[in-house]
């Protein structure tokens, strides 16, 4: 397989100045295959030559085999015939897999790059043009590797075509060009007409099948409160509503596809009827006739084509506008200069974050330091900005003011993925995926390192409970964590935050599935991470995930309320101060 120097994409993006970068992405990688483009060019211009072998080869049986009756000349035509047709077969099979490797380099060219984009897009904000970027970089593909894109270079020679049938008779001619015209009038009102019922069944599939799929993600909860009848009576909404969009849509492109279709058999019909009447006017001969109604059939086979495949057209013009929208969101990253290996230590200076798609502020001039060794914990009531104070030291979400600084370089010096090495997440609501407890504990490594898995799942005191299960660390779950409990999956995600050692763990509601044994071997794991000198920072409603903290930072509204020792916190803001301390004491009773 063909694929581009990532670099030689670069230069080209580099060396242009559009308004719209997501677009001269596209184009650039397109680009890429400007050599093959030609070639295939090059070829279709002997296929088209090599077309007008049917119609010459009737016109010599016809006014010179049938004529002469002569059984060689008609051997050695057919020989000749035989060897042009396998030349044009051969030269058709060509440029056909040379643009199916023309689409699989472009779409090679910009897997990671819209993956990404993708990854970065959603964790921002729901977006659709996120949500679909794989699939609209798939239908670009697909259109390029498709009969209908060839027929593209085939549409040019249509005059050429039509002006051979002229040659026999102007009469042939001109019925063929109205015929033409017509066919091209067709078609762009297919395109005028079918584009919004096209555009709107498009959603309407697109939700329904989310829908769908929300369903199927949370069978469960549906399946023991016995909210299968309202599942289905919503999703039948939407899926009704999908159906009709589809239906019409059908009905627009059905219907000029039968026009076309119609039109195109009656013109041949209508040649040669013309044809036979000036062959009664001895102004044609028999092979000539027959030969124009072939090429006329020649000349509008790429049209009808076009208008026959022209949803497969209009799929890849959205898909192509939407990753031109989804890359010129998401700009390319620049490469980061490696940095040592940071220290425990983060500083967080007048941090106000504002979460996308949102206007209002979640947090506001946040102030705190994080020393090695250290457990933070960070306390408030819901909605106090926890969860997004969590995202924002990730690097999730970024600052709107302000910065956040892990051992005094700013978090986006570093790249996404070394970023993730430093800073272990357990988030709020646990993910996990397909493949085994080994592979998401290495954070979805092909080949995970065994003794670091161990190593994190111990840390995380959930070895033990792994080996148990069925096949250990290589049992495989199922998106979402299948028979798992929600105790299990959140030691198997703190797991995966302590894997390779990270200098500063964040842990979101860290025991909230958990038992009075998790909560306890919680309580450990932070205590070997202080101990090592790591950093823990964790977001709590419940006191036992605050027993091993030494600062806590108190949040109201998006505010700092209060921030210093743990018991001073406590003194300052909680109104209950004693009886949460004895809480805590007993070790995190529920």
């Amino acid at each position: 397989m063909l694929l581009p120097k990532r670099n030689e994409i670069e230069d080209e993006i580099m060396s242009s100045h559009h308004q719209n970068p997501g677009l001269e992405e596209l184009r650039a990688a397109r680009r890429q295959s400007r050599g093959l483009y030609w070639t295939v060019g090059l070829f279709s211009f002997f296929v088209n030559m090599l077309m007008l072998t049917g119609p010459l080869y009737m016109l010599q049986v016809y006014d010179r085999v049938l004529g002469s009756r002569s059984e060689e000349t008609l051997v050695a035509l057919s020989l000749l015939v035989a060897f042009l047709y396998g030349m044009m077969g051969l030269l058709d099979y060509a440029r056909g897999r040379i643009m199916g490797r023309v689409g699989a380099r472009f779409q090679a060219a910009l897997d990671r790059r819209v993956f990404d984009a993708m990854i970065r897009r959603s964790a921002q904000a729901p977006d659709p043009a996120a949500q679909t970027g794989l699939q609209d970089l798939e239908s670009v593909q697909r259109l390029v590797s498709s009969p209908v894109l060839m027929s593209a270079f085939d549409i040019p020679w249509t005059p050429f075509f039509l002006f051979g049938i002229m040659l026999f008779h102007p009469w042939l001619g001109y019925l063929a060009i109205v015929g033409g015209t017509v066919l091209i009038v067709i078609t762009l009102f297919n395109q005028m007409f079918s584009r919004g019922p096209v555009a709107k069944a498009g959603v309407s599939t697109h939700r329904a099948n989310l829908m769908s799929e929300e369903i199927r993600t949370e069978a469960e909860t549906i399946q023991a409160m016995g909210m299968r009848g309202a599942a289905f009576a919503r999703w039948k909404v939407a899926r009704d509503a999908s159906l009709g969009q589809n239906v019409q849509a059908a009905d627009v492109g059905g219907t000029f596809t039968s026009m076309t279709k119609t039109l195109r058999m009656f013109l041949q019909s209508a040649m040669l009827g013309l044809g036979a009447y000036l062959v009664l006017q001895n102004e044609v001969t028999a092979g000539g006739m027959i030969a124009s109604s072939i090429l006329l059939g020649r000349a509008l086979a790429p049209i009808e084509l076009a208008i026959g495949q022209w949803a497969l057209v209009q799929r890849a013009m959205k898909g192509w506008n939407s990753l031109a929208e989804l890359l010129t969101k998401m700009p390319e990253e620049d490469a980061r200069t490696e940095l040592p290996q940071p220290r425990a230590k983060m500083d967080v200076q007048s941090l106000t974050v504002v979460p996308p798609g949102d206007t209002r502020a979640q947090l506001r001039t946040v102030n705190f330091r994080v020393e090695p060794g250290q457990a933070v914990g960070v306390i408030g009531p819901s909605g106090s900005g926890k969860s997004t104070l969590a995202r924002a030291l990730t690097g999730v979400w970024r600052a709107a003011g302000g910065t956040v600084r892990l051992d005094g370089a700013a978090l986006d010096q570093y790249g996404p993925d070394v970023l993730g090495q430093h800073i272990g997440y357990l988030p709020q609501r646990v993910q996990l995926f397909e493949g085994t407890i080994a592979q998401n504990i290495a954070r979805l490594s092909g080949m995970p390192d065994a003794e670091k898995v161990v190593a994190a799942a111990k840390k995380a005191a959930a070895h033990d409970m792994i080996v148990q299960l069925p096949d250990g660390y290589d049992t495989r779950i199922s998106a979402g964590g299948g028979r798992l409990s929600g105790g299990q999956m959140q030691r198997i995600a703190l797991a995966r935050a302590l894997y390779d050692d990270p200098v500063i763990v964040i842990l979101d509601e860290p025991n909230s599935n958990l038992d009075n044994e998790g909560s306890q071997a919680l309580n450990d794991a932070i205590r070997v991470l202080k101990s090592e000198g790591k950093s823990v920072l964790i977001m709590a409603h419940r006191p036992a995930a605050i027993q091993e903290c030494d600062m806590l930072l108190a949040l109201d509204h998006g505010t700092v309320k209060a921030f210093g020792p743990k018991d001073q916190v406590l003194r300052e803001v909680v109104v209950n101060h004693q009886a949460l301390q004895k809480t805590a004491a007993m070790g995190g009773v529920r």
